[in-house]
């Protein structure tokens, strides 16, 4: 299969296949100084297929090298596929678990283990599965392990369901090889979805998280749930949750900590029910950029992007202190496919005018995605209805206000995607975008009077190599 580097669509600093199909992030890790991130691939077709692992490697979260394949399925308990999963440094020797995949078999997953002494080149456990049996909690679907240490044992959890309840299912091991199963740590109320994909739970502040991509969750692509875990009783109880990305474009996330305490996640960006036109080109599926997950004091749960992406930083232009008015456009110069835009407006009192930005905008107007705020139903927009080839709607998230009026927008724009941050953090909305390969104007647009540009920063982003 060939790809053609110069196609419009590829991104310049998003991790995506060299070539083939990609899905969810696996094996998130730092080993050695050195970042790893794996990824469900079919290198053969822009379509799923018969799962690998894909691989690349980062010095710094940014650039990225294509490594080796890791994992190919192929083996009796893999044959159709080497499904998701996670990566721990075992005293030095790295070490994967996935789930083996065999259509014809019940149950049809079981989790596997495959290690390495240099980090590129995986050999499979000889006593594969390490778990074969489903608990009678679980069903057929039963995948997607992630793997941690606590006080010196391992802990398993695993995606699965039971009676359209979706659930995570805890296991623990001294050795990786043999596991004993502890329970349903954390399950669906009946409204949180029918089946927990890709599962992540873990420390962060003074409490524990558990992400999970659900089925037939009405409204929610992936969400994380806030709360406790006790280890006696290997219960996860949660208070509230909240949706990582009000996207039309992001599943599967996972996260790993890296070795200054940062909890770092990927997701993949893009949905299995969205159009992918890049496939045309050789190549399908994205990751989104690296976001620092923090839980503020307040107990609201926010994504920034990595202070690392500021390297790619190039030309800069900026604005300070302008009035917003109606039928102006402060970027009529400005244009672009790989930029990042930091602004704050403040807004009076009781204003109501919309606001925002219109990106990859057409010489003709027929051709723009639009990056608004509504104040008066206090409400972040990205509506991608002109957006070019793919017409994907809106995405519409609530965003209050920040003290003194103010309003923070983060955007990274890409050849094909844009992620809006607001309010530093608060909220984050991701999405591919399909416009015409000249459709590279900007415009900043108000509805009204009544606002204020306080800082406009914009910088040309460089590309990270994987074209």
């Amino acid at each position: 299969m060939e790809v053609n580097m110069n196609n419009q669509y590829r991104l310049k600093y998003h991790v995506m296949p060299e070539k083939g199909w990609m899905n969810d992030p696996n094996g998130l890790i730092q080993y050695k100084d050195k970042y790893h991130m794996f990824f469900q691939h079919h290198p053969y077709s822009t379509e799923w297929g018969p799962m690998h692992w894909g691989h690349v490697i980062s010095s710094d979260l940014v650039h990225w090298k294509y490594l080796p394949i890791a994992l190919r399925p192929g083996d009796s308990y893999d044959r159709n596929g080497c499904f998701s999963g996670s990566a721990v440094d075992d005293d030095g020797t790295f070490t994967l678990i996935y789930s083996g995949n065999v259509d014809d078999r019940s149950p049809k997953q079981v989790q596997c283990v495959a290690r390495s002494i240099d980090g590129v080149n995986f050999e499979k456990y000889e006593g594969n599965p390490v778990v074969e049996d489903v608990p009678s909690d679980g069903s057929d679907d039963f995948r997607d392990p992630k793997v941690w240490k606590h006080n010196g044992t391992w802990y398993m959890v695993t995606g699965s369901s039971k009676d359209g309840i979706g659930k995570a299912l805890l296991f623990k091991s001294v050795d990786l090889n043999n596991w004993e199963y502890v329970g349903v740590t954390a399950e669906s109320d009946g409204t949180l979805g029918s089946m927990w994909e890709c599962p992540d739970l873990f420390p962060l502040g003074e409490r524990f998280a558990l992400i999970v991509s659900p089925i037939n969750m009405k409204r929610s692509k992936n969400i994380c749930l806030i709360g406790n875990m006790n280890y006696d009783t290997g219960k996860f109880t949660y208070e509230y949750y909240k949706d990582l990305d009000y996207g039309s474009n992001f599943y599967a996330a996972q996260t790993f900590i890296d070795k200054k305490g940062r909890r770092i996640m990927f997701a993949w960006m893009n949905m299995w029910d969205k159009e992918m036109p890049e496939k045309k080109e050789g190549w399908a599926g994205a990751m989104t950029i690296p976001r620092e997950l923090i839980l503020r004091d307040d107990g609201l749960l926010i994504t920034r992007p990595i202070e690392e992406l500021e390297s790619l930083r190039g030309e800069k232009a900026s604005i300070n202190d302008a009035d917003l008015a109606p039928n102006e456009n402060l970027l009529k110069d400005a244009a672009g496919d790989a930029v990042e835009i930091e602004a704050e407006f403040m807004l009076d009192e009781d204003c109501k005018t919309q606001f925002g930005f219109e990106l990859r905008c057409s010489g003709d107007g027929r051709e723009k995605t639009v990056v608004a705020y509504n104040p008066g139903k206090e409400e972040l927009i990205v509506d991608k209805t002109r957006s070019g080839i793919i017409k994907d709607g809106r995405n519409v998230c609530k965003m209050r206000k920040m003290p003194d009026n103010i309003i923070k927008l983060h955007i990274f724009l890409d050849a094909s995607s844009v992620e809006v941050f607001g309010n530093d953090g608060e909220v984050a909305v991701s999405n591919r975008i399909y416009p015409s390969r000249d459709s590279l104007g900007m415009k900043l647009f108000s509805d009204g009077s009544d606002i204020k540009l306080k800082t406009f920063n914009i910088w040309k982003l460089n590309s990270i190599g994987l074209l």
